[in-house]
């Protein structure tokens, strides 16, 4: 048997230690909390999408009493943004929880896929900032591959 290793690269930082661009990211997924309609989990979640041009594009998780009907807040947002800009290019995606759970919101599988999906389209890497709901400390992840190493691509689908 041969133990194989994955480094993942995350760092940490204060609130006030993220650039300007990054701080306005967190905060404009913060305000979308408020558009999370959750009323079976109680778990509102507020994602925000920064474009390489600058724009950002909220989406918040919705819920449905019909479970598998409803959309994490990170698939919201990048399925609006690639709708209503499909050449702009997604700079970086931020998260935010309102409950407190100790720990960093990191994303669900099937949103992880995505973002994979939107990396690998775009051919450059999506920066993700995980925000602590406890103490707004951020996580950043410089791409996608240090969030999910063995992500499904397109080239797993070729002979």
């Amino acid at each position: 048997m041969k133990k194989l290793i994955n480094q993942v690269e995350l760092e940490q930082y204060a609130a006030g230690e993220l650039s300007d661009e990054y701080l306005n990211l967190v905060e404009k997924a913060t305000e979308a909390l408020s558009g999370s309609y959750s009323p079976y989990s109680n778990f509102a979640v507020g994602a925000a999408v920064l474009t390489e041009e600058g724009t950002i594009i909220k989406g918040a998780n919705q819920e449905n009493a019909a479970y598998p009907s409803g959309l994490c807040a990170e698939r919201t947002a990048l399925f609006y943004t690639s709708t209503q800009y499909p050449t702009k290019k997604i700079k970086a995606i931020a998260v935010v929880v309102q409950k407190p759970i100790g720990r960093f919101p990191f994303p669900c599988g099937s949103c992880l896929q995505v973002m994979s999906e939107f990396q690998e389209k775009q051919n450059e890497k999506i920066d993700v900032l995980l925000v602590h709901p406890n103490t707004s400390e951020v996580l950043l992840s410089k791409g996608l591959d240090n969030l999910l190493p063995h992500a499904f691509k397109k080239s797993h689908l070729s002979p």
